[in-house]
Formats: structure tokens, C-alpha cells, sequence
């Protein structure tokens, strides 16, 4: 930053200079948004109301038809992995661990999992501030379901919950923006935390085991992601003048609202936190249930890395993301019994807890007037 600064400037430059990079901003959002409506690509804004309040049932019912199977899918494949445990015979001893757990550790994972929740809702209401405090904690419960049952995760609980915004009145360039803020600072805080396991593992202060490539990569990894990430808003301010796409012009947008708020200090922003945190808690305190613990640098470095492999497409992440965090845990030092069997425990919390939370919400949200619910 001070290296693109002139020493001269002074703070009331500086201001007016970041004033004026905010509007190069919007000016650049606003030039795309006329090239798509010349382009013939968004809606008509004088599009008859009829056709759309006609359309809008049928969405409605296509979107449950398509949660409930999604459910289903899921089900089976918990099902399926169970019965993996149970019929073959390397698997038996995950099973055997798993029947000997403590239950009061596995009661509080769940505990922690509830409290990942509700973090969700906290850091969701920052953003979307605009939406009373009803619908919005239904849309968050709604959005984390989603990201429980869609196989990429966050990413396409964002895209439910952007749908119903959309039916909720707020405009697209608003959900777009707010978004994609959200997405970028609970990232953020992702990567904050796979760069601290890294450090963490780095000096061996919390046990865990001291290689290079184990404490290195992911620092690397976390460095160059956020020197990217910041990048791009930069590059579309320089260039004001050139076309660029719509849609990475408000990704821009939503890093800046994600810097935004971390710049801006609400209480709210714990909610990130306690998002990730008790999640990781609840992952280490499903380990504890073994009998067994795990350092610390491990259990960070293992969970952040591991639930990559939640993006494949595999509805629910059964099978995949067991492997991903079962893998990377004992990568990481952890005794493959007890890590196979702490990640089939944490991942059917985790997929429930989300899931049953998200579908109340959801049917309070059904039950709502499909328009109106955010204020202007």
C-alpha cells in the first residue's frame, strides 16, 4: 500500500483519492449493468407482472422438488457409507471405535456445531442488514441446509440463497455484491486460519509434526490466494476505461464489501469466527470422543485442507469429504483408526444439525409473502 502512495499526500487526499476509487467502481458496475440491458441479456423492467407472478409457483415447487431429492440422495449415501463400515472387514474397527465413543463428547459436538450455526446467522445478518430479523435468520438457516445437502459447498448455498432474495424484492446487483462479501470474508477467515495452522506447525509450539511441506504449503497457499484476491479490485480501479465482464466487476465489489467490514469493526464480525471455530471445535472434540487428542495445528491444518474435497459433486459430501478430512487428518499425525472414525461422527453432526435448522427454516420462509420481506 505505501509503496503506491504518494509521500506528500495528505489525509484528506488520501480520502478524497478512495472516494474516487469507489465511484471509478460503481461507474465501471453501472457501465456494465447498461451494456447488459442493451445486450438484450437481463430482464425487460417493464416485463408484465402476470407472466412472472404465474412463473414464480412453478420455481417455488421445482426448487423443493429438487431439495427434497437432494435430502433423499443424501440419505442413501449416509446409509451407504454405514453399511460400508459395517459389511467390510478393515472397516469394522472404524465401526467398533465409533460404538465406543464417549457420548457426552459426541453431545458436545453437537453442541458446537449449533453454535457454528448460529455464528452463520450472526455474520449473514451483517450483510444483509436490509432484511428484517425474521426472514433473514430463516434465509441463513435456509443457505446453511444448503450448503449441507449441494455438493460445492458454500458456493451454491449462496446461489439458494440468492434465489430467494431475488423472490424476496432485493435487486440482483444487491444480492450479487452481498453475497459475494459474505463469501470473501468468511474465506478470508479461512485462509487466516490455514496460514496461522501453518505458522503454528512452523515453530512445533502445539505438538504437532514439524516438516517443511506440511507447515509450508499452506502458508504459501494462503499468502498467494490473498495477494490475488485483493488484486483484482485494484486492477478494474486502474482501469476504469475497459470493458470488463459484469460479473467480475461485482465479484470486485463483493472483495471490497469483504475489506469493507473487516476495516469497519462491528460485533458481528464474531460471527465468522465462532462459524469456523466451533466447526473445527467440533471436529477436534469428535477426536476427543476416541479417547485420543489431537494437536491443535493439525486439527486446523487438516480440516481447512480436507474439506477441499467437498467440492466434488457428491450430494451431502458422503464418501468424499470423509476421505478428504480422514486423509488429511492422518496426513497430519493422527492415528487412521480414530481419525475415520471422529470424521464419520463429525460429518453426520454436521450434515444434520444444518439440515434440520435449515428446513424449519425454510418451511417458516414458505409460509411468508413471497415479496416484500427486504426493505428498500
Amino acid at each position: 500500500m505505501s509503496a503506491t502512495t504518494d509521500p506528500s499526500q495528505t489525509p484528506e487526499s488520501s480520502s478524497a483519492a478512495a472516494r474516487r476509487s469507489r465511484t471509478d467502481c460503481r461507474d465501471a458496475r453501472a457501465r456494465c449493468d447498461a451494456r447488459v440491458r442493451t445486450d438484450g441479456l437481463s430482464p425487460a423492467a417493464g416485463a408484465a407482472p402476470t407472466s412472472d407472478t404465474a412463473a414464480r409457483p412453478q420455481t417455488r415447487s421445482a426448487a423443493v422438488g429438487s431439495i427434497r431429492r437432494r435430502l433423499l440422495g443424501a440419505v442413501i449415501l449416509a446409509t451407504a457409507t454405514v453399511t460400508l463400515l459395517l459389511a467390510v472387514p478393515p472397516l469394522r474397527g472404524v465401526a467398533r471405535q465409533i460404538d465406543a465413543m464417549n457420548p457426552v463428547w459426541v453431545l458436545a459436538a453437537a453442541a458446537l456445531e449449533l453454535g457454528s450455526c448460529v455464528g452463520y446467522v450472526v455474520i449473514f445478518r451483517l450483510f444483509f442488514d436490509q432484511v428484517p430479523s425474521g426472514p433473514a435468520r430463516e434465509l441463513a438457516w435456509t443457505e446453511e441446509a444448503s450448503g449441507a445437502l449441494l455438493p460445492t459447498g458454500g458456493v451454491g448455498a449462496l446461489a439458494i440463497g440468492g434465489w430467494l432474495l431475488r423472490q424476496a424484492g432485493m435487486s440482483t446487483r444487491q444480492i450479487v455484491e452481498r453475497s459475494s462479501a459474505l463469501f470473501f470474508l468468511t474465506s478470508a477467515t479461512n485462509v487466516a486460519v490455514l496460514v496461522g495452522g501453518g505458522a503454528m506447525l512452523a515453530t512445533g509450539a502445539l505438538g504437532g509434526t514439524d516438516t517443511v511441506p506440511l507447515a509450508g504449503i499452506p502458508i504459501l497457499i494462503g499468502v498467494v490466494s490473498t495477494a490475488m484476491t485483493l488484486t483484482l479490485p485494484a486492477l478494474i480501479r486502474r482501469t476504469p476505461g475497459r470493458r470488463w465482464p459484469t460479473w467480475l466487476v461485482d465479484l470486485a465489489a463483493g472483495i471490497e464489501g469483504a475489506v469493507d467490514a473487516l476495516l469497519h469493526p462491528n460485533w458481528r464480525l464474531l460471527g465468522a469466527g465462532a462459524y469456523l471455530g466451533c466447526d473445527i471445535a467440533a471436529l477436534g472434540v469428535a477426536f476427543a470422543a476416541t479417547g485420543h487428542s489431537i494437536p491443535v495445528d493439525a486439527l486446523v491444518l487438516g480440516y481447512i485442507i480436507g474439506y477441499l474435497a467437498n467440492m466434488l459433486p457428491v450430494p451431502g459430501g458422503f464418501g468424499v469429504l470423509e476421505a478428504g478430512l480422514a486423509g488429511t487428518l492422518i496426513l497430519y499425525g493422527a492415528p487412521a483408526t480414530q481419525a475415520a472414525a471422529a470424521v464419520v461422527v463429525y460429518h453426520a453432526i454436521a450434515f444434520w444439525v444444518p439440515s434440520l435448522g435449515g428446513l424449519i427454516g425454510y418451511g417458516r420462509l414458505r409460509r411468508r409473502p413471497s415479496q416484500g420481506l427486504a426493505r428498500p
